[in-house]
C-alpha cells in the first residue's frame, strides 16, 4: 500500500469544476424526478382511497407519505450514482445508512398505523371482554414488531460501518461463548420479555381488567414487554413485572365479565329479629338501578352470645355499580335499624365483642 503523501495531493479545480456540476445536475434531475414520482402516485392514490368506507388506507397512506417521499429520493440518488462516477463516490458513503433506515422508518410507519386502524375498529365492537382482549393482544404484538424493526435496522445501519463490519466478522468466532455471557447477565431482562410474549398468548390479564396483586388493587392501564402498569382508585401507578403475573398467584376480578356479587356485614344484636331486616333489604335492594337481580340475600352466617352477624349479599353488572350498590345499602341498613330497630344496635364498643366472639369461638 503506497502511503499517503501531501505533496501529491493536487486538485486541478479547472478540470473538477465540470464533474461537479454535473454530479450536481443530475442529481438535482433525480431528486425532482423522484418527488413528481411520489406525488403521482399518491395522488392516485389518494382517489382510489375516497372511494373506501373504511378509514385503514386513509391512516396508511397518511402515515407512509413521508418515509416513501425519502425512500423514492434515496432510491432516484443510488440509480443516478450509478451513471455518474462522481455522484457515486459522494453519494454510497451515506447511502449505506440511509437506505436501512428509510426502509425501517417505512416498516415502522406502516406497524404504527395498522395498530391504528385496529384500534379504531375495536371502538366499534360492543363486547367489552373481546375489546379489551384484542387491545392486549395489538398492544404486545405492536411493541414486539417496533422492537424487531428498530434492531434490524441499527444493525444493518452499523453492517454500513466497514471496521464494525471487520470487528462482526472476527467475533462469529467467539459468538457461542459471547451468546452464553449475554444470556447469563440478561436473564432476567429475557424472562420478563418472554413472560410478555406468554401472556399476549395466554391473556391472564387484559388492559382494562381489574387485578389485586400484591395487595395492590387497580385497572390494568398499559402492558409493556417487561412490566404491567396498575391504575389504583387513587390515581396511584403500580408498575408490575410482566413474569409476576405468571410465576404467582392474583386475583382478576374481570377476566370474563365485570358481572361480580359482593356483600355487606353488619354485626347486630343476638336478640335482633332478623326477617324485618330481610325484607326492607330486599325491598331497598329492588329500587337500586345499579342492582341485576341476579343475586340478593340476607343470610345469618355467624351466631355468638354477644353478637351475630348478618350477610347481605349483592350483585352488579359492573364492578363500579357494584362498589357504588354496597356503599348505598350499608348506608341504608345503618340508617334503617337506627331509626326502626334500635334495639338491634350493639351499644358497647366492637373490640369487646370481637373478643367474645373469639372467645366463644374456641369453646
Amino acid at each position: 500500500m503506497s502511503r499517503f503523501n501531501l505533496s501529491n495531493w493536487h486538485i486541478d479545480w479547472p478540470d473538477l469544476a465540470p464533474t461537479l456540476a454535473q454530479a450536481a445536475l443530475l442529481a438535482g434531475v433525480a431528486v425532482v424526478a423522484a418527488l413528481l414520482l411520489h406525488w403521482l402516485v399518491f395522488a392516485l392514490a389518494l382517489r382510489v382511497v375516497r372511494l373506501s368506507e373504511t378509514q385503514t388506507d386513509d391512516l396508511i397512506l397518511a402515515r407512509i407519505r413521508r418515509p416513501v417521499q425519502w425512500a423514492l429520493v434515496a432510491i432516484a440518488l443510488t440509480l443516478a450514482a450509478q451513471v455518474d462516477t462522481a455522484l457515486g463516490h459522494f453519494w454510497e458513503p451515506w447511502a449505506r445508512f440511509l437506505r436501512p433506515a428509510l426502509l425501517g422508518w417505512i416498516a415502522f410507519a406502516l406497524v404504527k398505523a395498522c395498530t391504528i386502524a385496529l384500534e379504531l375498529r375495536l371502538e366499534a365492537t360492543e363486547d367489552p371482554v373481546t375489546v379489551r382482549s384484542r387491545r392486549t393482544r395489538l398492544a404486545f404484538l405492536s411493541r414486539a414488531a417496533v422492537f424487531t424493526i428498530i434492531t434490524i435496522t441499527v444493525g444493518l445501519m452499523l453492517l454500513g460501518i466497514p471496521g464494525v463490519r471487520d470487528i462482526g466478522t472476527t467475533l462469529l468466532a467467539s459468538a457461542g461463548l459471547a451468546a452464553l455471557a449475554v444470556g447469563a447477565a440478561a436473564q432476567p431482562a429475557l424472562k420478563s420479555l418472554i413472560a410478555g410474549l406468554q401472556m399476549a398468548i395466554t391473556e391472564p390479564i387484559r388492559i382494562g381488567d381489574l387485578v389485586v396483586v400484591d395487595g395492590h388493587t387497580g385497572r390494568v392501564e398499559e402492558i409493556h414487554m417487561s412490566y404491567i402498569i396498575l391504575r389504583c382508585w387513587d390515581d396511584r401507578a403500580v408498575v408490575v413485572p410482566s413474569n409476576r403475573f405468571l410465576d404467582q398467584t392474583f386475583e382478576n376480578w374481570s377476566r370474563k365479565n365485570e358481572a361480580l356479587s359482593g356483600a355487606v356485614m353488619l354485626h347486630l344484636d343476638p336478640a335482633t329479629q332478623v326477617e324485618p331486616i330481610r325484607a326492607e333489604f330486599l325491598r331497598f335492594l329492588a329500587t337500586r338501578p345499579e342492582w341485576d337481580g341476579r343475586k340478593g340475600a340476607l343470610l345469618v352466617i355467624e351466631a355468638f352470645p354477644e353478637s351475630v352477624q348478618l350477610r347481605l349479599s349483592m350483585s352488579s353488572r359492573t364492578i363500579t355499580a357494584l362498589f357504588d350498590l354496597r356503599c348505598a345499602v350499608r348506608e341504608h341498613m345503618l340508617e334503617w335499624l337506627a331509626r326502626e330497630m334500635p334495639q338491634a344496635m350493639i351499644r358497647h364498643p366492637l373490640e369487646g365483642v370481637e373478643a367474645s366472639n373469639a372467645r366463644a369461638a374456641k369453646i
